[in-house]
């Protein structure tokens, strides 16, 4: 059996940028998107990867960039059978053509960025998509043949009342989606949100709003697998596993990072000078690290505490801990009340 081995592809071109968002995109760079396509398939094949077991497309907004040239670059991606290939999609860039074009490259999961279903919600994240646009999008997808797909929340916007949260939940669901992530929103250095101090997030209402997915994303037959992603047995998302698993992968394009055997590198930032890296011949790494054995050992528990299937017994001291943590004797798995506090817990990892 293949050991999981990933690639990240970033495509970092957008329309506008979000208020949160702190990635390394570009609104003004879309002159560059030929070049850099280019650049991302010459950077494959000096790679010398081997067949692949995950791929993941995301940025920015790689459905901004054209499909047919976006699965060529695709193409130059060696993959094993039966892998996992995963492209983020903005809703309001999805057609049934793209996800035809999609498909018929191998792609077997989208990533569908739908952060809320209240226009006023979105507005407030400095979002622009029509929540309309989301139904057409799954139906697309569905027509297409593309097995699997994801919905992407985000909840706690300064305008998003709790009876808002339930409602994108609701209809999220009526979508009958095999996959949600649902994500508290997080102030990043930075961005408009952070320099918003009444924008920001309040603890409390973040707890009830994660209360309330579980609730209802559990009711409908979605189960909790990593703290803030829900599917249906077989719908997991094996690339963020690979992450969650301290596997190894390798990022191409401008910022992506990439892992291999406790050493992790990131990319030059800006597409220009990713661009002229690659035709150059030369090495697209900015910059890394190599961690010790110990630091690798602490970060995989922290990991694969926010995961199903929890860590050893041996690994956490549960004293104090009660109503944050199921003791089997053998593993340690967090309650729901845990995983809101799953940091907090992280601290007594041994």
């Amino acid at each position: 059996m293949t050991d999981p081995f990933g690639v990240y592809l970033h495509i970092p071109f957008c329309a506008r940028r979000c208020d949160y968002c702190a990635f390394a995109t570009w609104t003004d760079r879309h002159h560059l998107q030929d070049a850099y396509l280019a650049a991302l398939t010459a950077d494959l094949r000096r790679s010398g990867l081997p067949p692949v077991t995950s791929v993941f497309v995301g940025g920015g907004t790689p459905t901004l960039v054209d499909g047919a040239a976006l699965t060529g670059v695709l193409g130059a991606v060696p993959v094993v059978d039966g892998a996992e290939v995963t492209i983020e999609c903005n809703p309001d860039d999805v057609t049934p053509e793209l996800m035809r074009t999609y498909r018929a490259a191998g792609v077997t999961r989208v990533s569908i960025g739908v952060q809320s279903m209240v226009p006023r919600v979105l507005a407030s994240l400095g979002r622009t998509h029509d929540p309309t646009n989301v139904v057409a999008a799954v139906a697309a997808v569905r027509a297409s043949g593309i097995p699997t797909f994801n919905l992407d929340l985000i909840y706690g916007a300064a305008r998003e009342r709790l009876e808002d949260w339930q409602s994108t939940l609701a209809a999220a669901l009526a979508l009958e989606p095999p996959h949600i992530s649902a994500y508290a929103l997080t102030v990043e250095a930075g961005t408009p949100l952070a320099s918003d101090s009444r924008r920001h997030p309040d603890d409390d209402d973040l707890a009830d709003k994660y209360e309330a997915a579980d609730d209802a994303l559990t009711a409908a037959g979605l189960a909790n697998y990593e703290v803030s992603n829900w599917a249906l047995p077989g719908h997991e998302c094996r690339h963020n596993i690979l992450y969650w698993q301290q596997g190894d992968y390798l990022g191409f394009g401008s910022a992506a990072h990439s892992h291999r055997t406790g050493r992790r590198w990131w990319n030059l930032r800006t597409p220009e000078r990713y661009i002229a890296a690659v035709e150059a011949g030369q090495p697209t790494e900015a910059a890394g690290e190599s961690l010790d054995e110990e630091t690798r050992r602490i970060e995989g528990l922290q990991l694969a505490l926010r995961m199903r299937d929890g860590v050893p017994r041996a690994a956490l001291d549960v004293e104090g801990l009660e109503g944050l943590v199921i003791d089997d004797g053998e593993r340690v798995r967090l309650t729901r009340a845990g995983r809101l506090l799953a940091n907090e817990v992280s601290l007594r990892l041994r």
